[in-house]
């Protein structure tokens, strides 16, 4: 999922960028229990990309903000729906606070295999593809997509059936793109705050009739 569109969502009701997000955080929160009641194993959600570092400083300080708010309020449901969280992107770039608090939440949920909440944060696919070239280079040997997938953030996740972006755009702005070589992709006009369960389900319908030939 591409949640886009939650600054534009924000200036449409003239309020600051920033208001936009703790507005997308309840959609989120929506969504989690909709993936949940669909017993759809995996989701995986783009949050801070490596290219948001160039937004104005209150705008990323409001992302920033939310993320520590957002793990202690829903560990609790992830740990009761033995949900593990994976963190994917480079962490570095913030705090050590931040950075407990997401190791925290990774290990107190890493033993549950049925079910993944991947939330990428300063992610961006092409560091991604070469972290895991270097990795690559580390091992000495030539590698089969399936040893150089291990090498990749989302080592033991399968690759995505469906790609969702709100927000009206129509490109994948640096997301999975090694993953989404054969993934559904689906573009909405649908400002992230505003994304639902009907238009959710409304996504898996259409899905449903694809003929995924993956290149056979």
């Amino acid at each position: 999922m591409i949640m886009d569109g939650n600054g534009r969502w924000a200036k449409a009701r003239l309020l600051p960028r920033s208001a936009g997000y703790p507005a997308g955080v309840k959609t989120l929160e929506r969504l989690i229990e909709a993936v949940f009641e669909l017993d759809i194993p995996y989701l995986t959600i783009f949050a801070f990309s490596t290219e948001n570092q160039g937004r104005p400083s209150e705008e990323i300080d409001g992302i920033v903000k939310l993320i520590p708010k957002y793990f202690k309020k829903a560990l609790p449901n992830f740990l009761k729906k033995k949900c593990s969280i994976r963190i994917i992107g480079d962490r570095n770039y913030f705090s050590n606070n931040i950075r407990e608090i997401i190791a925290s939440a990774e290990n107190q949920t890493a033993a549950f295999k049925d079910r993944a909440f991947t939330i990428a944060l300063n992610y961006g696919a092409r560091a991604e593809i070469v972290r895991a070239v270097n990795c690559a280079i580390e091992k000495g040997n030539p590698l089969s997509e399936t040893e150089f997938a291990s090498c990749l953030d989302t080592a033991g996740i399968p690759d995505p059936d469906i790609i969702i972006r709100t927000g009206g755009e129509h490109r994948l702005s640096n997301f999975l793109l090694y993953q989404a070589a054969y993934a559904e992709l689906f573009f909405i006009p649908d400002l992230w705050p505003d994304f639902n369960k009907k238009r959710l389900h409304e996504i898996l319908e259409e899905y449903g009739k694809r003929n995924r030939r993956f290149g056979k």
